[in-house]
């Protein structure tokens, strides 16, 4: 198609449905028409995490709900619709499943292209969508579920550097303040709390920076916290509010240090290639913690290198973002058909070894 462009992207990786309208003139950058997104947040908090089989529900419940408000807020018809972008993985495979079945249906009675999406490349396409820049950038995908990075070179080709080994970020916050009696998104929680606290009170470890490369490792910083909340109790009988305040700092101060170790890393490999436009992209839920974002900054304002990263209702799981990586690859003439697979398993770069092994179904990351 050599027109304008309208498509409709879809997303149900996790505990967030959520539909959007893109719109792409012939000469010109693509426009965000709607973004709607309905949260599950309420449904899981007293389970303390996301529950698979009831964010799968839900998805079923709401995938339908959302496109139609999308088409309502961005005042266009499904006729107006030339493509449909859905997440195809990974995920919680109930979730891909719900969003992958509306867009086949979708797809086969307006008889348009249907393009599965990495729920990944989303995330790292979003820099394009926002601040149209160029190939190549570093990209640092940091979220509840992933923590990766990787140099994007084109719409279907990325380079990972390094990535988590056990717990991503957002999920050590998560457990984080599971284990500190505090509400659900643990990473908003323990961000305000931290404030509130001394971070060198608490001096937890920073794992895997007396190695070299770019992976991390979150799962004992977890460890160590539970032990000193453990310490705490029995000494004073139950949790000061100070005490948990000071530890949330000094967890989050941790993490602050690895991922902006890491990020330096990264960056010296990043830069051997010489990009004409260097700039590092921060993508992801934990994005939109400000002690983390502010530390790269500093990092990449030593490096000499331009940061960047989307506002927050694109850093978190959205469905602009997919239908923005659906644009990226309808470009490139892919197409999908009605044996489009739901992956529960889908590394954006199929050369590089698995960070956390392999199964039956493929690399984990």
């Amino acid at each position: 198609m050599d027109g304008p462009l309208t498509i409709l992207g879809i997303e149900s990786s996790c505990d967030d449905t959520a539909a959007a309208i893109l719109h792409q003139p012939i000469v010109g950058d693509a426009e965000i028409l709607a973004s709607v997104v309905h949260g599950q947040t309420d449904l899981h908090a007293p389970f303390g995490g996301v529950v698979p089989e009831i964010a799968a529900r839900a998805h079923a419940e709401k995938v339908d709900l959302c496109v139609e408000e999308a088409l309502l807020a961005a005042n266009v018809s499904l006729k107006d619709v030339d493509a449909i972008a859905v997440t195809a993985g990974p995920g919680l495979i109930g979730g891909v499943i719900s969003g992958v079945m509306c867009a086949k249906g979708l797809s086969a009675s307006l008889g348009i292209p249907l393009i599965g999406v990495n729920h990944l490349a989303g995330h790292a396409l979003t820099p394009r969508l926002t601040d149209q820049v160029a190939f190549p950038y570093l990209m640092l995908l940091v979220s509840g579920g992933h923590c990766q990075f990787l140099i994007a070179h084109g719409p279907e080709n990325f380079t990972r550097l390094g990535g988590t080994i056990d717990d991503a970020p957002g999920e050590a916050f998560d457990k984080t303040a599971r284990l500190l009696g505090m509400p659900q998104p643990g990473g908003p929680a323990v961000q305000a709390e931290a404030t509130k606290g001394d971070p060198k009170r608490f001096r937890f470890p920073r794992p895997l920076l007396d190695r070299p490369g770019c992976d991390m490792s979150f799962s004992g910083l977890k460890t160590a916290l539970l032990r000193q909340r453990d310490a705490i109790i029995a000494e004073k009988g139950g949790l000061p509010v100070q005490d948990r305040a000071d530890m949330c700092a000094g967890f989050q101060a941790a993490i602050v240090d690895v991922l902006a170790e890491k990020t330096r890393r990264a960056l010296d490999i990043y830069l051997a290639e010489t990009p004409s436009e260097p700039l590092l992209a921060v993508a992801g839920g934990v994005a939109a913690n400000t002690a983390i974002r502010a530390e790269l900054e500093t990092v990449c304002a030593d490096k000499g290198v331009t940061f960047t990263a989307p506002p927050l209702a694109l850093c978190t799981d959205n469905a602009a973002m997919i239908a923005y990586a659906g644009l990226e690859r309808y470009h490139t003439g892919a197409r999908d058909g009605m044996d489009l697979s739901a992956r529960p398993r889908w590394p954006l770069d199929q050369t590089a070894p698995a960070l956390l092994g392999s199964g039956k179904k493929g690399a984990k990351a």
